[in-house]
């Protein structure tokens, strides 16, 4: 990594990067509060009359297809088109891309607008590449592992940093990749905590030289946030709250000490 994650959390908290979010109904308020738990400004503007033009302030664009309606759709290809005029990077979510003919085509028709960054789970991932999965509804049901191949050639595709996540994160380029560890069990029974983590991603790409190390630090900060607050927690409900605090007390210096990372920069075999 030529910025560890610990350097930008710093640059993040020393000029807080403000983040268009266009994402679902669900994961509105919990994404806001873990953007301003890790030190960002978060923006919910999603209607297309205004969306291209605040992408063009915005440090970073993210969008999410959960709650998915045409309206929705407009808003997030005005806001697309206004963060690619204005030089800015923006990422992608596919939630439940291959449950419908309609999530589908959207997709595939957002993909191929050259996003900064593409997160989602294996299922996600494999019906986004073009593959078969395992996924039904919004749970993946497949192994980041068999994920890993399809990321490395949907990256190629779409010229994105692709973020695999489940229970060890695999991101690539198409040329590099990268393992993060870490975590909650209670983190895939808490609701938006990947849409959230979509949202952190845009943060660290407003503050990131490279989408590659961007990717890598938002998960980063998952993962180490994830673990201290599985300590002491008995269940999901008690962890959410833990969560937070533990992303607004990790220190740059906690997070390049305590992060679990592997492979960075090694070519994709």
């Amino acid at each position: 990594m030529s910025q560890t994650p610990g350097t930008l959390l710093a640059a993040l908290r020393a000029e807080p990067p403000l983040v268009q979010c266009i994402t679902n109904y669900v994961a509105m308020n919990i994404a806001a509060n873990v953007l301003l738990a890790a030190g960002a400004s978060p923006a919910m503007v999603s209607d297309a009359e205004e969306a291209g033009e605040f992408a063009g302030i915005a440090g970073a664009l993210t969008v999410n297809i959960g709650t998915l309606s045409a309206p929705f759709v407009d808003g997030m290809r005005a806001a697309i088109a206004g963060a690619q005029a204005a030089g800015r990077p923006w990422v992608l979510d596919p939630v439940a891309c291959q449950a419908t003919g309609y999530r589908r085509r959207v997709s595939a028709e957002l993909a191929a607008q050259h996003p900064t960054i593409i997160r989602g789970n294996a299922s996600e991932i494999l019906a986004l590449a073009g593959e078969e999965n395992r996924g039904q509804g919004v749970d993946g049901r497949d192994a980041v592992e068999t994920a890993e191949d399809g990321a490395r050639r949907l990256a190629l595709q779409t010229g994105a940093v692709v973020a695999v996540t489940g229970e060890v994160d695999f991101v690539t380029d198409g040329n590099r990749h990268a393992r993060v560890e870490g975590g909650s069990s209670f983190m895939p029974i808490n609701t938006a905590m990947g849409c959230s983590l979509t949202c952190l991603c845009g943060a660290y790409a407003a503050v990131a030289q490279d989408p590659f190390d961007a990717a890598i630090a938002a998960l980063a900060h998952f993962a180490v946030a994830g673990r201290h607050a599985h300590e002491g927690a008995t269940g999901p409900g008690s962890f959410a709250p833990r969560f937070l605090d533990a992303l607004h007390a990790l220190t740059p210096e906690m997070l390049d000490a305590q992060v679990l990372v592997h492979g960075v920069g090694e070519a994709v075999a």
